[in-house]
């Protein structure tokens, strides 16, 4: 514990510096694996002092037993390549604290039961926004849908199942790269799936992606893997219905290449049966 107060107390000009220097003592002594070091460290917006608080906290604890590359930079959030506690591949995902896009992220928080306690600091705001995406990953994998298993979160960082091939520490590609190699009737297959995964999100797991298309979507050969669910709610949500229709049209959209695709309200309807809701 002592440790850890002192890493606290870390701030001001040079508190960063400071910060990994005694990370990078606690790692050597851990014997954790530190691939690509000096990128890990020096990427600006993301390591910052509550994020190396939060990875010395998971390494000090067994959690995470190696730390690789980036596997992908997204709009609010980086993933990297890492390997759990008993060494198994593992997705480490940081939302970046001081460059996320508070304003529109808190379209989606806003309306949402389980956060309408959170604080309005920035921080506070992301570090319950990882919370949100591990319990939405909680509650679709129990549904069963084929999303990665979260692991645990910690402030800012999500630690979930890696997606990828575990030989090379690749991920697997996005639907959109993927679909190049489709046959029409594969991707005709992959679109009624896709659409029998959101009427299982929304009704097995009470929730709406609010992000569905090609991007969110992997492919691992065989069948489709859904991810970033951070900014999926609840039915209940003002703009669950919006978010719904857009991720519909989003999946009608990709998918017209392959087959001709179901009328948008047929979907909606499907998805939420026609008593429930009316878009």
């Amino acid at each position: 514990m002592g440790k850890n107060r002192d890493i606290e107390n870390n701030g001001g000009n040079g508190g960063t510096d400071k910060l990994i220097e005694k990370f990078d003592r606690l790692v050597e002594k851990k014997g954790i694996t530190l691939r690509d070091a000096d990128n890990f460290k020096v990427m600006e917006n993301v390591f910052d002092d509550q994020t190396l608080l939060a990875l010395y906290k998971l390494v000090n604890k067994g959690k995470i037993s190696a730390i690789g590359g980036s596997i992908s930079t997204g709009k609010e959030a980086n993933v990297f390549y890492a390997e759990d506690g008993d060494g198994h591949p593992a997705a480490l995902k940081i939302y970046r604290i001081q460059s996320a896009n508070f304003n529109t992220m808190g379209e989606y928080m806003a309306g949402d039961p389980r956060f309408s306690s959170i604080r309005k600091s920035k921080k506070e705001f992301i570090f319950a926004w990882t919370k949100k995406e591990y319990a939405n990953l909680i509650r679709a994998r129990d549904s069963g849908i084929n999303c990665p298993q979260a692991y645990l979160f910690d402030r800012n960082i999500l630690l979930m199942e890696f997606c990828g091939d575990r030989e090379t520490g690749t991920a697997y590609p996005q639907l959109r790269q993927a679909a190049a190699g489709f046959t029409k009737s594969q991707g005709e297959e992959i679109y009624h799936a896709i659409i029998a995964d959101m009427k299982t999100l929304f009704n097995g797991a009470s929730l709406v992606h609010a992000d569905l298309s090609e991007f969110n979507i992997l492919f691992d050969g065989e069948k489709h893997i859904i991810i970033d669910m951070g900014q999926a709610v609840l039915p209940e949500h003002p703009g669950a219905v919006r978010y719904l229709i857009r991720d519909i049209k989003n999946i009608n959209r990709f998918f017209s290449r392959f087959c001709e695709p179901l009328d948008d309200e047929a979907v909606f309807k499907e998805i939420v049966g026609a008593e429930r809701m009316q878009p």
